[in-house]
């Protein structure tokens, strides 16, 4: 689901893809952490413009968590009186338990979700079908799931151990047919529990059977201030296909772009090159899958906007990866969650995809392929490529 911009706009629930489902805060983005000398990549770290989920470095830290460090969460299981759970919480669990690694892999060990389940059903006071999920999701009304859920379950558990909570329905409430994530209004009263307000949470739906474990990723990813690179209309991934769980969760190469790492914590500003004007340079990139080395080649074109080159290569979470290569994609932090604020070039589009592949999933560039940005000047061409990585050629503008 689509953020939603104001408290009372509503939400087609016939877009039933995961993404966030909150209200903006009102306060300006803040910078984690005290002030510091900055770095030469700071030169190509981009303002976010939206006010909410977007490309920006300045990701406000009171509206989002932090992507880096142990992040504690509670998993809950919910039933209600006209959809009663009859088998074992265990098999949520496991379902969903993969996520805990995949997203260390991802982060080369820089996140390390701790995991924990509330082993009983929590009877929630309503019918499922009156917390208008498929009537169209407002803000209120999921704030209003969450907190019966937490109010249910603080019985049993000390939310103030907690960083954010999961809510997991029994498979019989059909009437929640999606998973969006809860991100807190600091404006508004909120929830509270054990003295400790509930900031996020995610609300799984029946759509976590058909997602898996990376679902539990897209919307964690929502929690740290990333956006949805799916189009909310039109080709639903047309612009970053599946090269990162944000867009497509069931894609092929769902690991994080090299941005989306470095905007998180996970790749530092030392392994970042950063072309902020008319410089030819010669870039040696490590694949995105492994620690270490160069991740991203960043060339700077705007206040607002960037083009990014990365290695992808067929490893760990994009073992399945249709094509491996360079990854060349446009950014523009301006450009708002579900409109395309990244924007991957595709560098084979009459290639014929294999079974299971879409014709962006083959965007990877070659050694001996090149891109040139008409409008801006900007000149990427791949030098060599092999197991290790790619050298690049980039040309600023």
């Amino acid at each position: 689901m689509p953020a939603l911009p104001t408290r009372s706009r509503s939400v087609a629930a016939a877009l039933a893809l995961a993404a966030c489902l909150s209200v903006p805060a009102t306060a300006t983005a803040q910078p984690a952490g005290p002030a510091a000398s900055p770095s030469p990549a700071a030169d190509c770290a981009l303002p976010g413009r939206t006010g909410w989920t977007d490309e920006g470095h300045d990701t406000d830290s009171r509206q989002f968590q932090p992507a880096t460090g142990k992040r504690r969460v509670l998993t809950l299981f919910a039933d209600f009186p006209d959809a009663p759970a009859t088998e074992a919480t265990q098999v949520y669990a496991d379902h969903l338990a993969p996520a805990a690694t995949w997203l260390r892999t991802a982060s080369h060990g820089r996140l390390r979700l701790q995991m924990t389940s509330l082993h009983r059903w929590i009877r929630m006071p309503q019918d499922s079908t009156s917390y208008g999920f498929e009537r169209g999701l407002t803000f209120e009304t999921h704030e209003r799931y969450v907190r019966d859920a937490i109010a249910a379950a603080d019985p049993y558990a000390d939310f103030s151990r907690y960083d954010m909570v999961y809510i997991v329905p029994t498979r019989k409430a059909t009437a929640i047919p999606f998973s969006p994530t809860y991100l807190y209004d600091p404006a508004a009263p909120g929830v509270e529990a054990d003295g400790a307000r509930l900031k996020w949470a995610v609300t799984f739906g029946q759509d976590m059977w058909r997602w898996g474990h990376k679902v539990v990723a897209h919307e964690t990813g929502h929690t740290f201030g990333l956006p949805d690179l799916y189009a909310f209309t039109g080709d639903t991934h047309g612009f970053a296909g599946g090269w990162d769980v944000m867009g497509d969760i069931a894609g092929r190469a769902p690991q994080f772009l090299g941005w989306h790492s470095w905007k998180l914590g996970w790749t530092r500003d030392r392994q970042v090159a950063c072309v902020t004007g008319p410089e030819r340079r010669t870039v040696r990139l490590t694949p995105v899958e492994r620690p270490g080395g160069t991740k991203i080649a960043v060339i700077r074109t705007g206040e607002t906007t960037a083009y990014v080159a990365e290695s992808r290569r067929a490893l760990r979470n994009d073992e399945a990866a249709c094509s491996a290569g360079v990854l060349i994609y446009r950014v523009d932090s301006a450009t708002p969650t579900g409109e395309g604020p990244v924007r991957v070039v595709n560098a084979n589009p009459y290639a014929e995809p294999p079974a299971g592949c879409t014709s962006l999933d083959m965007a990877a560039f070659a050694p001996g392929q090149s891109f040139t940005d008409p409008d801006t000047g900007v000149r990427i061409d791949v030098l060599r490529g092999g197991r290790s990585g790619d050298v690049i050629r980039v040309l600023g503008s």
